[in-house]
């Protein structure tokens, strides 16, 4: 981007680890004013030691309309909102997911990431962008994805109706495939090492993602100002197997 982002803030939801950091560290070092905001108080201060005095974070639970209000309130105007709140919850096969589960998969992610862009109209720059992250399960046909298919297909649906009604805020989003992030923490380490082994096997590029990926890929959507509507698939041609 050659510095393109000087003069310009940027707020990076669910940016104090993995993508969402990545994604910060790259604005930040494009020139841009960053704010991280996280719901871990530690985590924040570990990402502002990693970021540089161009950044500074913010205290929120994107899953509360009203934690998001007050931090809004607290924002003068800014240019770019990207949104990389997700959670763990929504895998499985069909027949034995529970249902409680894949509800707690769109309360992680579907209704925080909306609340997070609803909430923001009102300080965002209209000249400015918003940017979902989403997930390739959208609409990569393998068994047990089907509930991580819903949420993230159901933000997607959303992303080139909100590029006209909102316009001429940018509205996009990333689709990243597997990528080595904490994300996969939930499960104990010798069977994440697998599923990734898995993927990587699967990909045609020959590796899963790195968290820097997907942050180029963000960054690129950002600072493209003839993008929008456009879902950018990320994922190392795995949606291709």
């Amino acid at each position: 981007m050659a510095n393109g982002m000087v003069g310009q803030r940027a707020i990076v939801m669910g940016g104090t680890s993995g993508i969402g950091l990545a994604a910060a560290r790259l604005l930040v070092e494009e020139g841009a004013e960053v704010v991280v905001a996280g719901r871990d108080g530690a985590k924040i201060d570990a990402a502002l030691q990693l970021l540089g005095p161009k950044a500074r974070g913010e205290q929120v639970d994107a899953s509360s309309a009203d934690d998001l209000k007050a931090f809004y309130s607290r924002q003068s105007g800014f240019d770019h909102l990207v949104i990389t709140v997700s959670g763990a919850k929504g895998a499985g096969n069909f027949r034995e997911l529970p249902l409680n589960e894949l509800r707690g998969g769109f309360e992680a992610k579907f209704w925080p990431q909306i609340m997070s862009a609803q909430l923001s109209l009102d300080t965002i720059n209209s000249n400015g962008s918003i940017t979902f992250l989403t997930a390739i399960s959208a609409r990569n046909v393998s068994p047990g994805i089907s509930g991580l298919a819903a949420i993230n297909a159901a933000i997607e649906a959303m992303v080139p109706i909100l590029a006209v009604e909102l316009a001429p805020l940018r509205v996009n989003a990333v689709s990243p495939g597997v990528v080595d992030t904490p994300w996969w923490n939930w499960l104990p380490e010798e069977q994440r090492a697998a599923a990734l082994k898995f993927y990587e096997d699967q990909a045609p590029v020959g590796r899963v993602g790195q968290p820097e990926d997907i942050a180029k890929a963000i960054c690129y959507l950002i600072d493209n100002t003839f993008v929008t509507g456009t879902v950018l698939e990320v994922d190392g041609g795995l949606r291709l197997k």
